[in-house]
């Protein structure tokens, strides 16, 4: 699937474009069934690790840390009751698993290392690319938490910017159910913030321009199972709660450059012992 002339310069003047159909049902329906295997088999004892993009001057701990070369699972902000037990069982309760499922799952990275995301990435005029970080995002029903407006840059800088996410709806995205906000052309406002490492075990989120975004020009990008969206590094991008009764599984992966340089104060650094991979 080669992605056409029109679709290129959509993603260079929006800094996204959206490929329906791009993704088989069935495909989408292996990575869900592959993931209810593994959440099955995970003991959630001892872990209390919650995603939270309201808290980006938090101190990460150790777990999130070391995610960055493994299979982790992170719970929703509101997962949990005052003594600290789950309210629901933990199929309704995580938030996302990251962020190395592309590389030590078989069948994640059968998926994300295929022949037409590889075109894909030719398409785009990406120099060898490398498949950095993955996640299975679940946007759980009534308690699928709000991600605040961002970009991914922020937290994965390269120099040059030359970073690609990849977004892939394993089920119907509605505004109902939290589907991801975009801003039309907001890529061209250059970088907000870095999200970097403060050299005491911790993470600061540096302000490079306080200019607040023109979040009145977000649009919705409702898409039904099987789309793929890209978004540009630098697009300032957003969901809402989820507080339907309906779930919003998606898959994401992103790609860099080989040729730009990988910040050494990013909080997702791999281990010696896993070197990024490309196609």
């Amino acid at each position: 699937m080669r992605m056409t002339s029109s679709q290129i310069d959509n993603y260079s003047t929006n800094g996204f474009v959206v490929l329906e159909g791009f993704v088989e049902p069935s495909e989408c329906d292996v990575l869900r069934h592959r993931i209810e295997q593994m959440v099955q088999e995970f003991d959630p004892s001892g872990v209390v690790s919650i995603f939270t993009t309201r808290e980006q001057k938090r101190v990460a701990d150790d777990y999130f840390f070391s995610s960055s070369g493994k299979i982790h699972f992170f719970f929703e902000e509101n997962a949990f009751n005052p003594d600290g037990s789950l309210k629901q069982s933990k199929e309704k309760s995580i938030n996302k698993i990251g962020h190395a499922l592309h590389d030590l799952d078989p069948v994640f990275n059968r998926f994300s290392r295929s022949e037409k995301l590889k075109q894909l990435a030719d398409d785009l005029g990406m120099q060898n690319p490398l498949l950095l970080q993955s996640m299975y995002i679940f946007k759980q029903p009534n308690i699928g938490g709000e991600v605040v407006c961002h970009q991914d840059s922020t937290f994965l800088h390269t120099e040059p910017i030359e970073i690609v996410g990849l977004w892939f709806a394993l089920e119907d995205a509605t505004v109902e159910n939290g589907c991801l906000w975009a801003i039309p052309g907001g890529h061209k406002y250059g970088l907000k913030s870095r999200w970097a490492r403060n050299g005491s075990g911790g993470m600061e989120l540096k302000t490079l321009d306080s200019e607040p975004w023109p979040e009145e020009e977000l649009v919705p990008l409702e898409v039904k199972k099987g789309s793929l969206i890209l978004l540009h590094g630098l697009l300032p991008h957003r969901s809402l709660e989820n507080k339907s009764s309906k779930s919003r599984h998606a898959y994401t992966l992103h790609l860099i450059s080989a040729d730009a340089k990988y910040s050494e104060d990013n909080w997702l650094q791999r281990p010696a012992s896993m070197p990024l991979s490309g196609f």
